[in-house]
């Protein structure tokens, strides 16, 4: 495309008709008035004398479109769909006579209707969210709060359960722990109340050695 861009209106126009185009320079003769472009609808509905002519005006249309194609910024068909229509105006002046646009008038309004897009564009506020869009929003978190609040419900007897349990356990524990210090002062007692008894029994035994020794 950007070869097609730098090349002329009348490079366009011969495009696929070089070999003739060198062997009427060499001998001298009427150069093509058109290649390729010969193809087109446009030189089909002229007439046989105004072919060559039609084929010159769509060569400088196509380099105009190709140009704008290949460095233009913003990508656009507005121009090209005026162009075409200045082609068809082109033919009614070969056949009625009436007199077409000026290229410069067609260009320069179509350039003003891109700017006002790009003004209308830029002046536009930003979409709206949707009122719809916000209560599908707001519906899912409040049946997520249902479900927590009915969580809470249910755990609250599971919670005054447990610590009815923990109460129980720990006056188990309590009476467990009593019963045990209990037996352990018992069984200190009878270990005490022997230790007692044990150092009479020894004597009483070391006398009655003595008493059959005299």
């Amino acid at each position: 495309l950007a070869y097609l861009a730098k090349c002329p209106a009348s490079t366009i126009q011969i495009l696929g008709a070089e070999k003739a185009l060198f062997r009427a320079l060499k001998k001298k003769g009427n150069t093509p008035k058109y290649g390729l472009i010969y193809h087109s609808t446009f030189i089909g509905r002229a007439a046989k004398k105004n072919k060559g002519r039609i084929s010159r005006y769509l060569a400088n249309k196509c380099a105009i479109a190709s140009r704008i194609d290949a460095f233009a910024d913003d990508l656009t068909t507005k121009y090209g769909e005026q162009m075409r229509e200045q082609v068809e105006e082109r033919l009614k002046f070969f056949d009625t006579g009436a007199t077409p646009r000026k290229n410069i008038d067609v260009m320069t309004q179509v350039a003003a209707e891109l700017k006002g897009d790009r003004t209308d564009s830029a002046k536009r506020p930003p979409p709206p969210a949707d009122d719809d869009d916000d209560d599908r929003d707001d519906g899912p978190p409040a049946k997520k709060k249902k479900k927590k609040k009915s969580i809470d419900t249910d755990d609250a007897p599971v919670s005054a359960e447990t610590k009815k349990k923990k109460k129980k356990k720990d006056a188990d524990a309590d009476l467990e722990s009593s019963e045990k210090k209990t037996k352990k002062k018992k069984k200190k007692e009878t270990a005490e109340d022997e230790a007692a008894d044990a150092p009479d029994t020894s004597s009483g035994k070391k006398k009655k050695k003595k008493k059959r020794d005299d």
